[in-house]
């Protein structure tokens, strides 16, 4: 064997590179692993799935029961944009290989954030009760508008403080950038509604 190989400070080098290898092999796996079951990233998607849905729903009825036609086409672009998004937190969770939905909204945010949900009647942030979207259901023209806009910036609140935790937990590119969009998105829309709101509201007592 060569004498370099005998000496102490080429072996410890040679290792010290073989194990910095080794970790930045065993990093960039975790780092590339698909999220599990159990991970903030995949219950983040499977209940913002839910969120969505509600949000649809409900514009939807806006857009075919509404009075005002900025608001209609304000509620089919949110149907549109929202129906989109499911469709790519499913494609997610289809990749990586986990439960499309579970029984325990909010599990991934931490106990905090699923005893609120607990408290909440199992709701998640924002999200109108059956009761509220029942009588939403019932409403046409004005009615309809300012109920639906009352919900939904709700619902939009919810959604941002959702996006907020996740950003906390997770580190994964997709779903970080979802998140941070989600936040922009929806805070727009929010001022947006307002704006909405008070111009339908002047107009009604008008």
């Amino acid at each position: 064997m060569s004498r370099l190989w005998r000496r102490p400070a080429v072996l410890i080098a040679i290792t010290a590179v073989l194990m910095l290898g080794a970790g930045f092999a065993v990093g960039w796996v975790a780092g590339t692993a698909a999220p599990g079951d159990d991970s903030a990233e995949a219950g983040f998607a499977r209940d913002m799935q839910t969120h969505h849905q509600q949000a649809v729903e409900m514009a939807m009825y806006e857009w075919r029961n509404g009075g005002d036609e900025t608001l209609r086409t304000v509620a089919y672009d949110i149907a549109t944009a929202q129906s989109a998004e499911i469709g790519m937190f499913r494609s997610w969770l289809r990749e990586w290989g986990v439960q499309l939905s579970t029984g325990e909204p909010m599990a991934w945010a931490g106990e905090e954030h699923q005893h609120d949900t607990e408290a909440a009647g199992g709701l998640m942030p924002g999200m109108a009760t059956d009761e509220e979207m029942a009588t939403f259901k019932t409403l046409t023209g004005a009615d309809a508008d300012i109920m639906f806009i009352e919900m939904m910036i709700e619902h939009h609140i919810g959604g941002v403080d959702m996006a907020k935790v996740v950003l906390d937990l997770s580190e994964n590119e997709r779903v970080v950038d979802a998140a941070e969009r989600t936040i922009t998105v929806q805070q727009a829309e929010i001022e947006s509604l307002e704006n909405h709101l008070e111009r339908i509201r002047s107009s009604v007592e008008g």
